[in-house]
């Protein structure tokens, strides 16, 4: 036989040597693309285990707003006269529902109506229960709108829940309460992540 036509073992063994690297390649390739998807899933399981649901379930059953213009008398407590005023005010009423779902007691620091105008957020704290009771002997137009308090500054036990109306007074005038772009309440916990809740039913004019 010619010398010509003699495979060589070199040349057998750099072909066997380049099918074992194909081989091993394609083994790389694939062991890569499964640790991608564990880690995919692994991150995932991570993030969903990793979320918290939020420290309270809440809802706000049923806004109502009372705009108002006011002009003072001219007299004092004393009966002497004095310059008078003007101004215009909303005075805002929600009927609210909390429940603590976390195995802590929950300490209320405050309730913001957040108002967004043309000009921007217009953040207003809730009144006291205290305070409740004065509105409707100021105002008794809205006596309708009585109920149970809501204090901005409750404790919630876990798994109880809270039921009653918060007020707020605002200085704005009734065109611009009307032209308002959103409203929400921004619950704020001692300690804990604030709550938003906006309400799912119009605003109730009284």
């Amino acid at each position: 036989m010619s010398l010509l036509h003699q495979d060589s073992p070199e040349a057998i063994d750099d072909a066997a040597l380049g099918e074992e690297f194909t081989k091993g390649t394609s083994h790389l390739v694939w062991a890569s693309l499964i640790a991608a998807v564990l880690m995919t899933v692994a991150v995932a399981i991570y993030v969903v285990a990793g979320e918290k649901k939020p420290v309270v379930a809440g809802e706000i059953v049923q806004v109502w707003a009372h705009p108002r213009h006011v002009e003072t008398s001219g007299i004092d407590a004393s009966g002497a006269p004095m310059a008078k005023q003007s101004f215009d005010e909303v005075l805002i009423f929600a009927r609210v529902k909390l429940k603590n779902q976390i195995e802590y007691p929950l300490v209320m620091q405050d309730v913001l109506a957040n108002a967004t105008l043309a000009d921007g957020i217009d953040s207003i704290s809730a009144g006291s229960a205290a305070q409740y009771d004065e509105v409707f002997l100021a105002y008794p137009e809205v006596a309708a709108l009585r109920g149970n308090p809501l204090s901005s500054h409750a404790t919630i036990a876990p798994g109880e829940s809270l039921d009653g109306n918060a007020f707020w007074i605002a200085r704005l005038n009734k065109q611009a309460w009307d032209a308002r772009k959103n409203l929400d309440f921004t619950f704020k916990f001692q300690y804990q992540s604030s709550v938003v809740l906006a309400p799912h039913t119009a605003v109730m004019e009284q």
